[in-house]
């Protein structure tokens, strides 16, 4: 029986390119799409376009901010989300504090600086140590390049604006998994922990070798993680 369409939601500043493995190996035994967080300034406007985008009924997957997103889907459309994937991401909204630097750099980008912004927004900190940050950080830099200022001021506003979405997460029903690397230096261990125990009967995979973008950074161990919850049964849970 074919599996159903997958919808997957990159972080900020990403296209496919962030799922590239994951593509490439997942899209061989169902359909897959890659939805963008460029189309609105707030999370709903975001969540709207790409419930216009998707079938039906669909798997839900998103990454950092893509995570956001795909919470604020869910809460817009919970019957048409038969499963659902969250990866180094956050329930919780900005922090006054997190929302005020966003409009620092908002500022920088508008000004021209463009570079300095992608200097910030892309931190090898949050990197494992064994990954080759140098060449991770390129390929980072090049898709901020692609997507350029604007989108990134569209999805800035979007993070600064967005809810709290922890009454959602416990009233989750369907198939569910958390993923994070181990050595995510943006959304620590305890936090997916934390996000994992909010899901009734969600998975945590915690993925060796991976900081904050497991999809590049362990891309064979994400994938493997991917299929087992794409294997899950379509059983919903009261």
């Amino acid at each position: 029986m074919p599996r159903e369409t997958l919808v997957m939601i990159p972080p900020m500043l990403s296209d496919a390119r962030v799922f590239a493995h994951q593509l490439q190996e997942l899209s061989r035994s169902q359909a897959v799409m890659v939805a963008p967080t460029s189309c609105g300034e707030r999370m709903e406007e975001i969540a709207s376009q790409i419930l216009t985008w998707s079938p039906s009924r669909f798997a839900l997957c998103g990454m950092g901010m893509g995570g956001m997103v795909a919470m604020e889907v869910l809460r817009r459309a919970p019957d048409r989300v038969t499963r659902i994937a969250l990866i180094s991401t956050s329930p919780q909204a900005d922090t006054p504090e997190a929302a005020a630097a966003r409009e620092t750099h908002i500022i920088a980008a508008r000004a021209g600086r463009w570079d300095d912004v992608l200097q910030h927004e892309i931190n090898s900190t949050w990197m494992a140590p064994s990954t080759d940050k140098v060449d991770l950080v390129r390929h980072l830099t090049e898709m901020g390049r692609d997507l350029g200022p604007e989108v990134y001021i569209k999805q800035a506003r979007a993070m600064q604006r967005r809810k709290d979405q922890q009454s959602i997460l416990r009233q989750i029903e369907q198939p569910a998994s958390v993923i994070c690397g181990r050595h995510d230096g943006q959304y620590h261990l305890k936090r997916h922990t934390f996000l994992a125990e909010l899901i009734p009967y969600a998975n945590l995979e915690i993925i060796e070798g991976a900081g904050y973008l497991p999809s590049m950074e362990a891309p064979e161990a994400t994938t493997d993680a991917l299929q087992r919850w794409m294997a899950q049964p379509l059983v919903l849970r009261h």
